[in-house]
Formats: C-alpha cells, sequence, structure tokens
C-alpha cells in the first residue's frame, strides 16, 4: 500500500475515532447539563410545595397544578395527596423512598406513558416527616439531545472523509520532493558521474535527505570511479609483463637459437614471471583489504629482529647505489603481528626510501612507542632518508594504489605504484595507519603505526615507552648501520 494512501487512512481513523470521542463526550456532558436544569425547576417546585405543606399542616395537602407530576406520600408509602398528571400509584419504591428519607435524590422513570424526571425530597408538615415527588417531562430535553447525536452521525463521516481527502492532498504534497528526488535517482545511470539529486531550498528532513543522498551518491560515485581506474591500471600494469613475456617466448621459438640464447630468454621470461605473481599478490592483498577479508595470520615476535632482517636485506640491494641502512629503537620489543606482511611492508618502504636517496647517503629504520589519543599507546615503525622528499601534490595521494612520485621513471625502475597501498593496508589490518611527510631538513619520512595491543613488552614495568632487555632497568636502544657499498 502506497505510503500517501496509508498516511490518508491513518489520519481518517484518526479523525473518526476523535470524533466519536468528542461526540460521545459532548453528549454526556449536554445529558447532564439539561437534567442539572431540569432538577434546578424541580427544586423550586418542591421547596413550594413543602412550604404550603408547612404553612397549612391541618389542611388537605395541595399538589399544584393538575397538569404537574406532584405527590406527597409517608415515609411508609402511603399516598396524601397526587395530582392527576401523576396518576393514582405512588411514585416511589421502598428502596427510592429509603434514599429520599435521607436527602434529595432525582431519577428518569416512565409517569403516565411519557418519559419524565423525577425529584424527591424530605418535607416536614405537624411535626411528622412527608416525602414530596415532584415532575416533569423530558420531550424538550430529549429532543435536544437527539438533535445533537443526529447532527453528530450526519456530520461525522463526510467529516472523516474530508480529513482524509486533506490528508491525502497534504501527503501528495509533502512526498512530492521524495518522489522526484526517486525519479532523478532511477535515472541516474553508472555513466552518469556528475549527476545530483535536485534538493529542496526548505531545511527540512526532506531536504536533509536529499542531502544524504547526494553524499552517498558522491561516495558510490567516487568508489566507482576508484574501481574502474584500479581495473584499468591493474589492466594496464599487466600488459606490459605479458608482452614481454610473450616476446621473449617468440624469440625463444625462433629456430636457430643457441642454448645461451635460450636460457637468456627462458631467464627474462622467468623474471617477468615473478613479476607478474608478485603483481597479482599485491592486487589480491589489496582487494582482499578492501573486502574487509583477513589476510594476516599474527603470532608474537621480536620486532627488532624484524627490522634487522629487513635492514641486512635492504643493504644488499642499496650496495650498488651506495647508501647505506642504519636501525635506530630498543634492543627487546615484542608485537604480536604477521611477520611476512609486517616485512613486505618494512622492505617497501625500504625500497622507496632507497631508491631516492642520494648516493653515500644513509637511510634510516628506526622504532618505537608513543603515546595515543584517549591514552593509550602505539608502536611505530619510520623510515627516513634525506632525498628530495615527496612533492606536495604527491602527498595527499601518496597511499593511493598506482601513484608513483615520479611519473617519469619507467615501471622496472619506480614499481607498479602498489608499495604505499600496501604498506597502509598493512597497517590498518593491525589496528594502526600510515602517515607519509616530508622532513624538515630534508628528504620523505613514512611513519607506520600499530595498535596498542598488539605489543608485547618482555621485562621491566610495561608503562615504559620501549623494550628491555631481561633484568635491566631502564630501556635499551641501539644504532646499527649496515653499508655494503664500496668503501
Amino acid at each position: 500500500m502506497p505510503l500517501r494512501l496509508r498516511l490518508a487512512l491513518l489520519f481518517a481513523v484518526g479523525t473518526a475515532l476523535v470524533i466519536t470521542v468528542a461526540g460521545l463526550g459532548f453528549l454526556l456532558q449536554l445529558r447532564v447539563s439539561v437534567d442539572a436544569s431540569l432538577d434546578t425547576g424541580l427544586r423550586s417546585r418542591a421547596a413550594s410545595v413543602a412550604r404550603e405543606l408547612a404553612s397549612e399542616p391541618a389542611a388537605a395537602p395541595q399538589v399544584g397544578q393538575a397538569d404537574q407530576i406532584t405527590q406527597v406520600l409517608t415515609p411508609a408509602g402511603q399516598l396524601l395527596a397526587s395530582s392527576a398528571a401523576a396518576g393514582p400509584a405512588p411514585l416511589l419504591d421502598p428502596a427510592q423512598r429509603m434514599q429520599a428519607l435521607a436527602g434529595e435524590i432525582s431519577f428518569i422513570d416512565i409517569v403516565a406513558g411519557d418519559r419524565s424526571r423525577l425529584l424527591a425530597t424530605p418535607a416536614t408538615a405537624g411535626g411528622r416527616r412527608l416525602l414530596v415527588v415532584v415532575g416533569t417531562g423530558t420531550d424538550v430535553s430529549d429532543a435536544a439531545v437527539d438533535r445533537v447525536r443526529s447532527a453528530l452521525l450526519l456530520g461525522g463521516p463526510p467529516a472523516v472523509l474530508l480529513a482524509g481527502f486533506g490528508a491525502w492532498l497534504l501527503a501528495g504534497a509533502a512526498l512530492r520532493p521524495v518522489e522526484r528526488m526517486r525519479r532523478e535517482a532511477a535515472a541516474i545511470s553508472e555513466h552518469d558521474s556528475g549527476t545530483w539529486l535536485a534538493v529542496p531550498d526548505t531545511r527540512d528532513e526532506i531536504a536533509a535527505l536529499g542531502a544524504t543522498m547526494n553524499a552517498l551518491l558522491a561516495r558510490l560515485q567516487g568508489a566507482l570511479a576508484r574501481e574502474r581506474g584500479f581495473v584499468a591500471d591493474a589492466g594496464h600494469e599487466l600488459r606490459t609483463p605479458l608482452a614481454i613475456l610473450r616476446t621473449e617466448l617468440d624469440l625463444a621459438a625462433r629456430p636457430g637459437r643457441s642454448r645461451e640464447d635460450l636460457i637468456e630468454a627462458i631467464g627474462h621470461a622467468g623474471e617477468e614471471t615473478d613479476r607478474l605473481i608478485r603483481l597479482a599478490e599485491d592486487l589480491l592483498l589489496l582487494a582482499r583489504a578492501d573486502n574487509g577479508q583477513p589476510f594476516l595470520r599474527p603470532a608474537p615476535l621480536s620486532l627488532p629482529d624484524l627490522l634487522a632482517a629487513a635492514a641486512r636485506g635492504a643493504a644488499a640491494r642499496a650496495a650498488p647505489r651506495q647508501v647505506g641502512v642504519e636501525v635506530h629503537g630498543p634492543t627487546e620489543l615484542h608485537v604480536r603481528a604477521d611477520a611476512d606482511r609486517l616485512r613486505q611492508a618494512v622492505d617497501n618502504l625500504l625500497d622507496n626510501a632507497i631508491r631516492y636517496a642520494p648516493s653515500g647517503g644513509v637511510v634510516e629504520l628506526s622504532a618505537s612507542t608513543r603515546a595515543a589519543p584517549g591514552g593509550s599507546s602505539m608502536v611505530r615503525i619510520e623510515v627516513a632518508d634525506r632525498g628530495p622528499g615527496f612533492s606536495p601534490h604527491f602527498l595527499p595521494h601518496a597511499f593511493e594504489r598506482f601513484q608513483r612520485a615520479d611519473a617519469a621513471r619507467s615501471r622496472d625502475d619506480g614499481g607498479a605504484g602498489l608499495g604505499l597501498a600496501i604498506v597502509r593496508a598493512v597497517a590498518i589490518a593491525h589496528g594502526g595507519d600510515a602517515i607519509a611527510a616530508n622532513r624538515p631538513g630534508g628528504g620523505a619520512v613514512v611513519m607506520v603505526d600499530l595498535a596498542a595491543d598488539t605489543a608485547e613488552p618482555l621485562d621491566g614495568d610495561p608503562n615504559q615507552p620501549h623494550g628491555h632487555h631481561r633484568g635491566a632497568g631502564k630501556p635499551q636502544r641501539t644504532a646499527t648501520r649496515w653499508n655494503q657499498g664500496p668503501a
């Protein structure tokens, strides 16, 4: 059922309930008011009859006009006087006589075939107690109440229908902007990257809904653009090694090639195959990170040992450029992390730093603990160099996929542009994040933070900012340099 129709029906039902309750309450109040008005007149007549009885106790009781309902009774129910309209029978039964002797009572009864309002009150005449009963017909008051009831019965249904129709029109006017936005949203296709919903300038809930939907469209369009770019860049990156691999295989298949030529061609094909495998693994890791799939196998490990092993491997790769690698940090700091993924992230950072470090320079690798917002602590890994640093336009996009600090570099030298993206994915998976910045004195620095619950200090005060030697009273730090280049 459409929302507009549901609102109209709900409003109509509510209006019917309100009219019913209000009408019943008005009728009840009208009946009480009419009866009170009748009782006032009857009370005046009863007082007049009581005064006559008190002034002439020896005379026969006077009952007033014949067309008025008037009776005088003894407490035992004996009828002393009765008007023609009241009839020859007493109008009070024993229970009513007992109530009247205790005080004034009024009630509705049928007298001579007509509905009448009766009032009974005690009186005194010549030292004896009597009961005076007076009454009047209720035809006039009943007619007034009936007219009001008829007006409610006749006017209620049209009022309900009018209220429902008004609610239908009001709901249509209120939902018209929503329906317009729905049509606009349905007309937006995946190719309409710059289309937005028209938001009414009303500053109400509908405008807030339109703004929220536009924000959602912006996020979806941004995600779609990133996915398209990712697929396009991935296809471009895969095309180059596949083309090289195909070329090497074609060359190897030519007749007359020597054994050395075949071995060289197979070697080149193997290198491109390894490159394809690395690229596919990187893409798979990033896809798992995007989908929230766990890709870590955390276990306790010694962070200084992992950094030392990464530095030794990086020093060998840095030797042709005469770049040294230094490690700074505590001698003992255990963390719970995935050793392979964390080593992959550190290797990516070291490779980038070595690539841009000047000849004869030093790449600094360090680890420390630091305070985080909220009073917790983080483990931070930093890789810094003294190269040209990041360009200002590259920094905001440093961790995006297929982004290179120097677009002019070849893919063989500059990589596929996935290194920093993987670094950040690994950091986030460990409950932290990655930050890239330029050093004040020149060069670039990339910081990887790991969540506080990954740190496992072995000795000493667990609140100390660094790891400890077993039994040591304060943190111990190391500064180790690897430089395998020529002297």
